[in-house]
Order: structure tokens, then C-alpha cells, then sequence
């Protein structure tokens, strides 16, 4: 008996609403089926397993119950014995299904409802992932959108077929826009979340930005100019350093444009802001120096193990380079991505013999020399004791105005210096208690010894329980780094290992034992019997 259903109406539904949604046809009537399906389960029974078929072609509506054919059966709703399905269709073993056709159903009101429940969940579903896949691809694009609504100051903006959130705090300050007015913005998240998918919009992304000059540059939508770094003070001031792969074209006047024509387009778009475009360069002075403009630069100290730079301008530059509430050294920190710290020439010179006299008065004091003997090794770069005591004869005898027998003493003088430093340290080290096995650690020096002790870490197991960044924090970043301070914490945790290894052979030792005196009794019993 045929038990389809010819109801071709389906077919230019699924097609109507397919065209009308975006998505595809397919999608659709997969969810027509598992509405039917639902309303079959209603009227024959949730625990049965009803499934319905729509041809593709005919439209005819099919319903059958699907019974899987095992060795035993768990549920019996859905299972049959292998042994019973033999009797009616002997050619199907286990794991195959027995199917049987069921009457067509007469679609309620109720029926009908949940039927259409179901499959505008199931569009919308499909909906929600056909705008996923379209935009999860195009993080960093430009989008042109109308503003549909607005949310607590945040703006929905519908975009081709999708909706996405243009938040209060992405829009350049002072903006402002009504519903239906056109905006220009920067895709920079896609997220699929339950409620579906969130596309966040952004005007003030440093991205944004790029993409404007790319769209308005065709050097560098061709690639022949790179964009290598971009900082934004949103609608005040940005700075965009670029590069040219080809030596013939001159970067900077390509973005500025004939008589700033493309630089004064995206101005106009940004609300205003002013744009600082530099030439890049691979030399990170350099570059640091290019960021700072228009202030004049005279000297770049880097420091690269803190990743901060110190820049020298002149007196009458200081405002310039540090800008209105600190804006350009701002921008030209996060262009860098160095902490960039300006000093004048005047603080820089002070600074320096300020740093002169600290230093010679350490050599004067520890090696009891006179202020021309310290300033002497102060100026060929002996920054401590320490380097002194350890440079070779030879270097320290070749100084100007030094020999041999000069070299000698004062290599002597600071040998004795630090021994006596080092025994008065170890004394206080035993007072505050810190024990033989925590010097032991060859990482160790007295001085950080004795800051141990007074912050009350005296034992291995006090050191062991310390975190990394405590220990650092403890005997200061310059004497250790992080690294370090995990190797140290790791070797005092060492005698944790070794006690239970020791004990792990001990209980198996005492196992041994144990054996063998049952053993002996066993034996001994043997004997008497």
C-alpha cells in the first residue's frame, strides 16, 4: 500500500522560502521533514523512531517507523531481536533496520503549529550559520551599512543580509548618527554565540584606519607600500608608519597624495583627525626618532632586555615631542611598541654626572683611592666592584696613567673588599637564621641570603613554597630573572623528591622483610608437620 501523500505545495513553499532567506533549498526541507516527523512522533509515540521522507522531485510525504534489529534488546521501542526479524525479513541481520510504512497523518491545528515551530527554528538556524560562514572570513574588511536601531547608544547596523553591533565606545568621540544614516566601519570580530551570530563593528581601530588608506592608495592595495604600524588617539591625532618595496616610490608622498588629496579623504572620513604618516625602518632607533616627529631628536639610548628606549631632545623640543597631555610620545610608544621615557638635554647631562659621582664615590669609598683614581675607572666603564675584581691585569693596567703595580693594588683592594662584604653578609645571613642548605645553592649570593632572611625565608622548604615572581621580587629584578628564580625554587624543591624516593625504598625494603619472615614461618611449620 502506498502511503505517500502528493502535496507538491511543499516544494514551492521550501523554494519561496529559500529564495526569500539566502539559504539553500535543501536546508529547507530537511527541516519540513523533521517537523512532520515531530508531529508522526506526537500522534504514534515520542519513544518510537518515526522518521519522514519529502521526494524531492513529487513532493510526496512518506512516514515510516525505523526498528533496529539487535541481539538483545534495551528498548524495546526501537529494537528487535535478531530472531524475531528473521520471520519477517530473513536477508537483514544485526545492526540493519526493519522499516514500516505508516498511515499518512492529518495535520491539527496543534499539529500544524508545532510543525511550523519547527521549521522557522530550523530556518533560522541555517540563517544564523549561512551569516557565520559569510562573515567569519572577513575580520579586517570594510563594511557600508545603514543604521537600523539604536541600543543604549549602541548602534545595530544592518549590513547586506546580517545585523552587527557598532558599540558606543568603538565610534570616534563627538560622532553622532540617527537611523537610517549610512556608515563606513571595520569588521574586527565575528563570534558564533547561542543567541547566533555577533558581528562587532569599530571606527576606531587602528585597522580601520589602514584599510581607508588601502582603499584610497592604490600602491598600497597593490602591495608596492606596506602599512607596518598604525596608532590612533581617535578623532584627535593617529600616526601610520609605512614602507615601499619599490626604491623608485617615495611612501610617504604616495599616502599624502597630489596636494593631500588621499590623505584629506580619509581625514574627512575619521571626523577630522590628523594623521602623521613616517617612513618605517628596520633600525629601531631610527624608527623611534621618525615616531617622535615633528620634535627633534638628539640622542636614542636603548635598553633592550627592558624594552624601553630613552630619547634625548633639546630644551626647547620637550613640549613638542612629549605633545598635549602626552599625546605624541603616547602614539609613538604604541607605533613602536617601546615605553619611550624623554628627557631634555639639560636633565640628561645632570643625570649623567649625577651617575659620574655615584659611581666614583662607590670606588672611592670601597678601595680608599682618591677622586682622580675612581673618576678614572669610572670613565673606562667600571660600573661595580664586581668588574673591577675580576677584569684581567692586563686591561686594568693598560687604563691611562695606570701600570702594572697600580693594577695589581686596585685589583687586590677590591678582592679584599668583597671578601670582607661577603663574610659580614654570611654572619648576618647565620643571625636571621637562614640555614647551610639554603647558601648552598650556587645561584645564591650572600646579599640575596640576606634578603631572604629578613623577609623570613630561612629554609629549603620556605624557598620551595615561593612562587617565581615572589623570589624576583624578593632579591630584585636586576639581580635575577624569572628563569633563574624557577631553576632555584626548583633545586630547593629537590629534597622533597629525594625524601620520597627514600621512602619508596624503605616500604620496599620492609616488604622484603615481611616476606621473608612469613617465608621462614611457613617453612619452619613445614618442618614440624
Amino acid at each position: 500500500m502506498d502511503t505517500a501523500i502528493a502535496r507538491p505545495e511543499l516544494l514551492l513553499v521550501a523554494d519561496a522560502v529559500a529564495r526569500e532567506k539566502s539559504i539553500d533549498r535543501e536546508e529547507v526541507l530537511e527541516a519540513m521533514e523533521q517537523a512532520i516527523q515531530k508531529a508522526g512522533r506526537a500522534k504514534y509515540g515520542h519513544e518510537k523512531d518515526i522518521r519522514a521522507t519529502i521526494d524531492r522531485k513529487t513532493g510526496d510525504v512518506r512516514l515510516s517507523r525505523w526498528t533496529e534489529i539487535v541481539e538483545t534488546v534495551e528498548n524495546e521501542e526501537t529494537q528487535i531481536p535478531v530472531a524475531i526479524s528473521r520471520k519477517f525479513a530473513p536477508e537483514k541481520g544485526v545492526g540493519d533496520h526493519l522499516v514500516d510504512p505508516l498511515p499518512p497523518i492529518d495535520f491539527g491545528r496543534i499539529a500544524a503549529q508545532t510543525a511550523k515551530q519547527v521549521i522557522v527554528q530550523r530556518v533560522r538556524e541555517y540563517e544564523r550559520k549561512r551569516q557565520y560562514d559569510e562573515f567569519k572570513d572577513r575580520v579586517g574588511e570594510i563594511v557600508n551599512g545603514v543604521v537600523k536601531r539604536t541600543e543604549y547608544g549602541n548602534l545595530m547596523i544592518e549590513i547586506g543580509r546580517a545585523e552587527a553591533l557598532l558599540r558606543r565606545d568603538e565610534l570616534i568621540p563627538r560622532e553622532s548618527f540617527r537611523n537610517g544614516d549610512r556608515v563606513r566601519s571595520y569588521i574586527y570580530d565575528v563570534r558564533e554565540e547561542p543567541r547566533g551570530p555577533q558581528i562587532f563593528l569599530s571606527r576606531t581601530h587602528p585597522g580601520f584606519l589602514a584599510k581607508l588608506f588601502a582603499q584610497e592608495v592604490p600602491e598600497i592595495y597593490d602591495g608596492i607600500i606596506e602599512i607596518k604600524a598604525v596608532a590612533r588617539d581617535p578623532g584627535s591625532r593617529a600616526k601610520m608608519a609605512v614602507i615601499s618595496r619599490d626604491a623608485s616610490i617615495d611612501p610617504v608622498g604616495a599616502c599624502v597624495g597630489m596636494r593631500g588629496s588621499r590623505v584629506q579623504a580619509v581625514v574627512q572620513e575619521l571626523q577630522g583627525e590628523k594623521i602623521d604618516i613616517i617612513p618605517w625602518s628596520p633600525n629601531l632607533a631610527t624608527f623611534v626618532v621618525n615616531a617622535l616627529a615633528p620634535a627633534e631628536v638628539t640622542k636614542v639610548v636603548l635598553d633592550e632586555d627592558a624594552g624601553r628606549c630613552e630619547v634625548v631632545v633639546p630644551d626647547d623640543q620637550l613640549s613638542l615631542a612629549i605633545g598635549r597631555r602626552g599625546q605624541n610620545v603616547r602614539l609613538a610608544s604604541q607605533l613602536t611598541r617601546w615605553d619611550i621615557d624623554i628627557l631634555t638635554e639639560a636633565e640628561e647631562s645632570e643625570r649623567r654626572q649625577e651617575e659620574f659621582r655615584r659611581r666614583t664615590g662607590l670606588f672611592v669609598e670601597a678601595l680608599d683611592v682618591d677622586d682622580v683614581i675612581a673618576g678614572l675607572l669610572v670613565q673606562e666603564g667600571f660600573n661595580t666592584i664586581e668588574e673591577l675584581a675580576y677584569t684581567p691585569l692586563d686591561e686594568v693596567a693598560s687604563i691611562e696613567g695606570f701600570d702594572e703595580t697600580v693594577g695589581e693594588e686596585l685589583i687586590r683592594r677590591a678582592e679584599s673588599f668583597l671578601s670582607k662584604r661577603d663574610n659580614e653578609l654570611s654572619e648576618r645571613r647565620v643571625a636571621l637564621g637562614v640555614t647551610d642548605d639554603v647558601a648552598a645553592i650556587e645561584t645564591l649570593t650572600p646579599a640575596m641570603l640576606v634578603a631572604l632572611g629578613e623577609k623570613g625565608v630561612k629554609t629549603l622548604d620556605d624557598l620551595a613554597d615561593l612562587a617565581s615572581d615572589e623570589l624576583v621580587e624578593i632579591v630584585g629584578e636586576a639581580a635575577m630573572d624569572e628563569g633563574t628564580a624557577n631553576d632555584v625554587i626548583m633545586a630547593a624543591r629537590a629534597h622533597w623528591f629525594d625524601d620520597e624516593a627514600a621512602g619508596d625504598e624503605a616500604a620496599g625494603e620492609t616488604t622484603d622483610e615481611v616476606a621473608g619472615e612469613e617465608a621462614a614461618g611457613d617453612a619452619e611449620e613445614a618442618g614440624h608437620d
